[in-house]
């Protein structure tokens, strides 16, 4: 008689036993229903550094919240006012004006309710979830005026309190302006041992500071030329808000005839060859600026103000204004603009002009209109402008003025001597500080000038210049708290604010 082999083998037994455990086990998750805690998936800023151009930061849920609830529990400190947004399980929030530089930020978030929880009548709360970002430093540029730095292209961080000389002693600088992502600057300059003011050839400089969290920074300090000035003179230099473009104003040494615009990529696209310029076929202008949407450039031609491509036929404007003889600043996006007409009586009217075809008179001034600039925290345009306080010797004071764009109310923020015509002004990005100089010329230059001699837009010899800087308020909160610039301890002069 032969003995029969057992049907379930020790390995069936075995897996027969997991598979109940199992069974049980998911009849329990069944009946105790869904208990994955609701937790923050992505943060896009944790971390992160940000500029005024990073106006909004999502948060991404791993389940659907009760939004209310993640609204009233969301706390960023310092506080940035904002305004919420959703699309499904991502939650938008969009600053009203850009964070302040500077500054470092913590988010916080606990006690939001899961939205399938709440509907249950159970309260399941979100996993506490932490953040952190913080904003560019507070950083500014100029040419220096003392000692070493003078003539030379200077960085200061205020947020560090760090000095960093940019330019070599063997150039001069005269004019500069920075690319968007602050890594490097556009500047024209002459050699130190040349006079001429003419002779100004173009440069990029690396400033050495980084626009992307835990992306180690170029060295600062790295000068590279980008146009000569072998046949024609460099007069007047823009640089697009893309950084991509730069135009320049030329003129040809042998013939005086030859003179108008120019442009050219602001970077190589790889190639061994250095870009070069092409002329923009159009008629001679005056003083220009390139659209914020870096494709036309604005410039003063005859009786009014052309719009005119910097692709294609030039010729031909993509706009004409006839009413206007230059245009001082663009809105960031390109919606409105700040226009000066020039009246027969000699006086200066100032007009913002919309896309619309609004065209809205702002202000009147015996004086000249020297710059304006949009602010993009608040619907505020900042202006320089002078009055004539003698007619007689034609002396003009100037000062500067918030102007509300929405009721037209304008508040006088600081006035000038009259000996400091010269005074340029700088907007910080966060339009949280105005930057300003103060000029003061020699008042008995000698007959013989040094070669690395200092001198102004109207030809004035430099002797020192201090920089100055104003903290902004809205013009509601202005009118009742008295503001008052900080001298800083630097020397020099046209003062910028890095982006």
């Amino acid at each position: 008689m032969t003995k029969s082999k057992a049907f379930i083998q020790p390995l069936d037994r075995i897996a027969i036993a997991l598979m109940l455990l199992l069974s049980v086990l998911i009849g329990l998750i069944i009946l105790q229903g869904d208990v994955v805690t609701a937790r923050v998936r992505d943060f896009t800023w944790q971390n992160q550094q940000i500029g005024a151009e990073d106006n909004s930061f999502t948060l991404t849920f791993s389940r659907p919240m009760e939004t209310k609830s993640v609204e009233d529990n969301l706390k960023i400190e310092p506080p940035l006012a904002g305004k919420f947004s959703w699309a499904a399980r991502r939650m938008v929030y969009t600053l009203l004006t850009p964070a302040p530089y500077g500054t470092n930020y913590k988010l916080q978030l606990q006690g939001a309710k899961d939205k399938f929880a709440q509907q249950e009548g159970k309260n399941r709360l979100i996993q506490p979830f932490t953040g952190s970002f913080h904003t560019r430093d507070r950083v500014i540029l100029y040419i220096g005026t003392d000692k070493e730095e003078q003539g030379r292209l200077v960085l200061y961080n205020l947020t560090q309190e760090q000095k960093r000389v940019l330019t070599p002693k063997d150039l001069i600088a005269m004019d500069f302006e920075s690319f968007p992502d602050g890594e490097k600057i556009l500047f024209s300059a002459r050699a130190s041992n040349n006079q001429d003011l003419l002779s100004a050839q173009i440069y990029t400089v690396t400033t050495g500071v980084s626009s992307n969290s835990g992306q180690e920074a170029k060295p600062g300090g790295k000068v590279d030329l980008v146009l000569d000035s072998k046949d024609y003179q460099n007069l007047k230099f823009d640089l697009s808000p893309d950084g991509q473009t730069i135009v320049i104003q030329r003129g040809n040494k042998n013939n005086p005839g030859d003179f108008g615009l120019w442009f050219m990529p602001a970077t190589s696209d790889g190639s061994a060859e250095k870009p070069t310029p092409k002329r923009l076929k159009s008629q001679p202008g005056g003083d220009f600026m390139i659209t914020p949407d870096s494709k036309a450039v604005a410039v003063a031609q005859g009786q009014g103000a052309a719009i005119l491509p910097l692709q294609g036929d030039a010729s031909k404007p993509l706009d004409f204004l006839p009413q206007f003889g230059l245009v001082q600043a663009f809105s960031k996006d390109g919606s409105q603009a700040a226009m000066v007409k020039f009246n027969t009586d000699y006086t200066r009217d100032l007009f913002l002009v919309t896309n619309q075809g609004v065209q809205k008179q702002l202000l009147k001034t015996t004086g000249s209109i020297l710059s304006c600039q949009f602010d993009i925290a608040s619907p505020t345009l900042y202006c320089l402008l002078t009055q004539l306080v003698s007619k007689e010797q034609y002396i003009e004071q100037p000062y500067v003025v918030a102007i509300d764009l929405k009721t037209g109310q304008q508040k006088p923020l600081l006035v000038l001597p009259p000996a400091q015509r010269n005074v340029q002004m700088s907007l910080s990005s966060d339009g949280l500080g105005l930057l300003f100089d103060q000029v003061v010329p020699q008042t008995s230059p000698p007959a013989s000038l040094p070669t690395n001699t200092l001198k102004t837009d109207d030809g004035d010899v430099i002797a020192t210049s201090s920089l100055w800087l104003m903290p902004l308020l809205p013009i509601a909160d202005a009118a009742t708290v008295e503001i008052r610039p900080e001298q800083l301890p630097l020397a020099g002069f046209r003062p910028r604010w890095l982006p």
